[in-house]
């Protein structure tokens, strides 16, 4: 396909696409979801080779959230029957965190579910992240705490955090349709005080929230704007006892098309495989590998996820290798600050690449951490969370049924409230 030719050349180059032609991705036929695939991951092994990065969620404060974005299963008045409990102490943290880095993880999420932190709780979140720097060296910390006050970026940056999350979600034009107690711009100046901090950058986006291709392109085209360092991906999942639980849209190969998309826009970012991805993309998942280069391990802030080793086998049986501690995840041009013109690397470019000009990304970041991928402050989001399924919910289960006309049905049996590690005396699943 010329599209594809012309994608990766793109790619190679850090040259944004047009619109129509991130349009015609989402619009590829499954026929040519290989192709789409294998010219994606061209890209993607351009910038980051073969290596996976690992990310590890803890959920500092769980659910009663005054926010009411209708993914997330610590909404107000969320009916989720979901764990909840207010702010861990900092050895209870660390100890979680611990669990993550001895799994594999080289970067610790440390979410909190509300509007956004008091000053007394950046207090507590500085001594947690004090908690885990001390014991595990060389580990990252992303903070996502929702929305920022003046000062708090610089105070949770000297604490030690290397990276803020904080995820657009969905388009502006439609922002409204999923959340009233906030509106997009003030996750836009959340994202831009973190990287006035010097803190590392980290928003994404959900899908399957009703969206059309072209607004998942606006949100998209708008986080590349951003320039963020890392880009989570989030697919909705429809937790019961929200509102848009009956919404099951998404396809595995819908799924495929929407990363790669998100991989032609923005080439030598992180690009993080976040909530939702075992429950929509299912037996594809490893394929998905070929398009991002980064996944949480373990569960997420209010759901069960997939088995740490069955990440691990994932990762080696196709081909992939996880990235190590001593290993730099961001291309060398995007660490180092360089400027090359309108690149996905290049701040001056508008591209989405490292926002510091004195090379001051510190890799990439934490996704978000609501539950259907939101970001938790300023609207519950989530680091990644979007919401991990239980491989034990879905072993020997059938796949998702598909109607006459091509529309999923849902799911829900694929969906298992988190009821271990963080919050409770059970081991964390990492």
């Amino acid at each position: 396909m010329d599209l594809l030719k012309t994608l990766v050349d793109k790619g190679l180059r850090r040259e944004l696409p047009t619109r129509d032609e991130a349009l015609a991705v989402l619009a590829t036929s499954d026929d040519e979801l290989l192709d789409v695939v294998a010219a994606a991951g061209t890209v993607r092994r351009q910038w980051f080779g073969r290596r996976v990065k690992l990310n590890y969620l803890v959920n500092l404060k769980s659910g009663l959230c005054p926010e009411d974005c209708s993914y997330c299963s610590q909404r107000l008045g969320s009916k989720a029957d979901i764990l909840k409990y207010t702010w861990l102490k900092p050895d209870e943290a660390a100890a979680a965190a611990g669990a993550g880095v001895a799994g594999g993880a080289k970067r610790v999420c440390l979410v909190a579910s509300g509007r956004g932190p008091t000053d007394r709780d950046v207090d507590r979140v500085s001594k947690t992240i004090e908690a885990i720097k001390d014991q595990n060296e060389g580990v990252e910390v992303c903070a996502c705490l929702g929305l920022l006050s003046d000062g708090q970026a610089d105070r949770l940056r000297s604490a030690g955090a290397d990276a803020y999350n904080h995820n657009l979600n969905t388009s502006e034009a439609t922002y409204g349709d999923i959340c009233s107690t906030h509106d997009f711009s003030d996750r836009v100046e959340t994202v831009k005080q973190a990287q006035a901090a010097g803190l590392s950058a980290c928003s994404g986006l959900i899908a399957g929230m009703g969206e059309s291709d072209a607004d998942l392109v606006d949100v998209v085209f708008a986080l590349r704007e951003m320039d963020p360092d890392s880009v989570p991906v989030n697919f909705l999942i429809p937790f019961e006892g929200t509102p848009l639980a009956e919404k099951w849209s998404l396809t595995p190969q819908r799924c495929l098309r929407i990363l790669a998309m998100v991989r032609f826009v923005c080439p030598d970012v992180e690009v993080r495989l976040a909530g939702g991805r075992e429950i929509h993309l299912r037996t594809l998942q490893p394929l998905a590998l070929h398009l991002v280069n980064s996944i949480f391990l373990g569960d997420y802030l209010t759901s069960e996820g997939q088995a740490g080793k069955a990440d691990l086998e994932m990762i080696a049986d196709a081909g992939f290798e996880v990235e190590g501690a001593g290993t730099t995840t961001l291309p060398e041009h995007r660490v180092n600050g360089a400027q090359h013109g309108g690149g996905c690397g290049a701040h001056a470019g508008g591209g989405c690449g490292s926002h510091a000009e004195d090379g001051g990304s510190h890799g990439d970041v934490c996704g978000s951490h609501a539950e259907n991928g939101g970001s938790h402050g300023g609207g519950c989001g989530t680091c990644g969370d979007q919401e991990r399924v239980a491989a034990s919910a879905g072993e020997g289960a059938a796949p998702a049924a598909v109607a006459a006309e091509g529309a999923p049905t849902g799911r829900p049996d694929l969906v298992a409230v988190r009821r271990r590690g963080a919050g409770t005396d059970l081991a964390p699943n990492a």
